[in-house]
C-alpha cells in the first residue's frame, strides 16, 4: 500500500497544476475546480495510507469535526461573504501549518538536530504560518466589518513592527541553532502571532484584495516549507503552486492600483478622509427615480454597467442580469465594466455575474472599456465607489492618486445606485456624485435595479 504514496503525489500534483491552468479562463473554470477537488482527494488518500499512520481514531475525529464546520460554511455562506470566508480559511490553514510545525519542533528539540535544515525549515514555516493566521483573522474582521476598515496607525508603529519582526527572526534563528532552548519557543510563537496583527491593522480597506492574495501566498509558502521539513514532496509542490499564484495575483492587484508592495503593506491606504463633511455641503446632488432611469436607459444606444461591492451586499446580481436581458431585448448595446479590485477580493464581480448567468463576453476590463466610455450614452454604477472615483486621476493629493479607475464620469450620462452619500470602503469622498451629468438613485441596489428592469420589461415609455 505504501508504494501508492509516490504515485498519489504525482497524480495530485498534476491535477493541481491542471486546476490552476483551467481556472484561468471561465470556459474551463468548472473543470479546474473539479480537478482541484479530485487532486485534494487523491492527496488525502495518499497521506492516509502511509506507514507512519498507525491509528485512525483521532484522524477520523478531526475529519468529522472539519467537515461539520466546512460543509455549512460552503453551503450557507452567501456569495457576498466569499472574501471573508477566504480570509478565515487562510487563517485555519495557516494555524494548521503552525501547529504541525510546533509538534515537529518538540520532536526535534534535541542537540543532534542543532543547525539542521529541518529546524531552519520549521522556523520559517512557523513564522509564516502563525503570522498568516492572525493577519488573516484581522483581514476577516475588517471585511466582516467587525472592526473598522480604515488603517490603524500610531506613533512609532513602524519601529515597533520592525522590532517585533527582528525579535521573531532572531529567536527563530536561536532555536534553529540550539533547539534545546525550548523556553524560547513560546516567545517565538507569540511574537509571530503579534507580528501578523501588526502587519495588517495599518492596511486600509481598499487594499484588502491585495492583502488576501498576499496572505494566500504566505500560507502556500508556509505549507511548502513544511513539506521540506517533513520530506513530503506533495506539500512542497502544492505549497509552491499556492505561494507563487498568490504572489503573482498580488502583483497584478498592485499593478491594477498603480501601487507597490511597500505602499500596500506600509502606506496606510485610505487613511485620509477627504470631504466627508469638510465644507463641501453646498455642492448640488441631483437625484432621479427608477422610472426616469428606465426611460433614459431604454432610449440609449449603448449602456455600460459598472458593478461594485454594493451590488454584492444587496445580492443584486440576478436583478442586474434581468436588467441586462431587458435592455438587450430592446436593442441596447450593454457591456459590463470590471475593475480588477472591485469588491473585496480579486474576481469578486466576475464570480457574482457568472452566478447570475451574465455572458462572460460582455464583461470588459478597465483598459478596454475606458476608451469607449465617452461614446456611451449611459454609465450605470451599481454600488461602486473607489473604483470610479475621478480623484485618483485628477487630484494629486488624493489618497488614491494614480490608481487606475473606470472613467464613468466621461459617459454622456451617469446614474449611481447608492444607499447614501457616504464614502466608499477607502473612506474617500467621490466628486462624481456632484457632476452635472450624474443623477443619484438612492436606495437598495437589488430593489432599485429590479424596479428599473420591471419598468423596461413592462414596456416603459416605448420610445426606443
Amino acid at each position: 500500500m505504501n508504494a501508492l504514496v509516490p504515485f498519489a503525489a504525482i497524480v495530485a500534483s498534476s491535477l493541481f497544476i491542471l486546476a490552476l491552468m483551467w481556472m484561468s479562463h471561465p470556459s474551463t473554470a468548472r473543470r479546474g475546480v473539479r480537478a482541484g477537488e479530485v487532486g485534494m482527494l487523491v492527496a488525502i488518500v495518499g497521506a492516509l495510507v502511509q506507514h507512519e499512520v498507525v491509528d485512525y481514531n483521532l484522524i477520523l475525529i478531526a475529519m468529522v469535526a472539519g467537515a461539520a464546520a466546512g460543509i455549512p460554511m460552503a453551503l450557507l455562506m452567501p456569495m457576498t461573504a466569499i472574501p471573508q470566508r477566504t480570509a478565515i480559511s487562510h487563517a485555519f490553514g495557516a494555524l494548521a501549518v503552525g501547529l504541525i510545525g510546533a509538534a515537529e519542533y518538540y520532536k526535534h528539540a534535541h542537540a543532534e538536530y542543532a543547525g539542521s535544515f529541518i529546524l531552519w525549515a520549521l522556523m520559517f514555516e512557523m513564522l509564516l504560518g502563525f503570522l498568516t493566521c492572525t493577519a488573516s483573522v484581522i483581514a476577516f474582521a475588517k471585511l466582516q466589518e467587525l472592526m473598522g476598515s480604515r488603517p490603524v496607525s500610531f506613533v512609532g508603529q513602524r519601529v515597533l513592527n520592525g522590532g517585533v519582526a527582528l525579535a521573531t527572526v532572531v529567536i527563530g534563528a536561536m532555536l534553529a541553532i540550539d533547539p534545546t532552548q525550548t523556553w524560547l519557543f513560546p516567545a517565538f510563537v507569540a511574537l509571530a502571532l503579534l507580528f501578523g496583527i501588526l502587519l495588517v491593522i495599518p492596511i486600509g480597506g481598499a487594499d484588502m484584495p491585495t492583502v488576501i492574495a498576499l496572505l494566500n501566498s504566505y500560507a502556500g509558502l508556509a505549507a511548502s516549507a513544511m513539506g521540506f521539513a517533513l520530506g513530503n514532496k506533495l506539500l512542497i509542490v502544492a505549497g509552491a503552486l499556492d505561494g507563487a499564484s498568490g504572489f503573482i495575483l498580488a502583483v497584478i492587484m498592485c499593478k491594477a492600483m498603480n501601487r507597490s508592495f511597500a505602499n500596500v503593506m506600509f502606506g496606510g491606504f485610505g487613511a485620509v478622509v477627504a470631504g466627508a463633511a469638510g465644507g463641501k455641503d453646498d455642492r448640488v446632488v441631483r437625484s432621479a427615480s427608477a422610472e426616469e432611469a428606465a426611460l433614459q436607459l431604454e432610449n440609449a444606444s449603448s449602456v455600460v454597467i459598472i458593478p461594485g461591492y454594493g451590488m454584492a451586499v444587496a445580492q443584486a446580481q440576478h436583478k442586474v442580469s434581468e436588467l441586462y436581458q431587458a435592455l438587450t431585448k430592446k436593442g441596447v448595446d450593454v457591456k459590463f465594466a470590471i475593475h480588477p479590485v472591485a469588491g473585496r477580493m480579486p474576481g469578486h464581480m466576475n464570480v457574482l455575474l457568472a452566478e447570475a448567468n451574465v455572458p462572460y463576453e460582455q464583461l470588459v476590463e478597465l483598459d478596454d472599456i475606458n476608451p469607449e466610455l465617452p461614446q456611451a450614452d449611459v454609465a450605470l454604477i451599481i454600488g461602486a465607489n473607489d473604483t470610479i472615483n475621478p480623484s485618483a486621476r485628477d487630484d494629486p493629493q488624493s489618497a488614491i492618486a494614480g490608481m487606475p479607475i473606470i472613467e464613468a464620469d466621461r459617459a454622456k450620462s451617469v446614474f449611481v445606485i447608492k444607499r447614501s452619500m457616504n464614502a466608499g470602503f477607502a473612506g474617500i469622498d467621490n466628486p462624481i456624485y456632484y457632476n452635472s451629468n450624474t443623477q443619484m438613485l438612492f436606495g437598495d441596489a437589488k430593489d432599485m435595479v429590479g424596479t428599473i428592469a420591471k419598468e423596461l420589461a413592462g414596456g416603459g415609455s416605448g420610445l426606443h
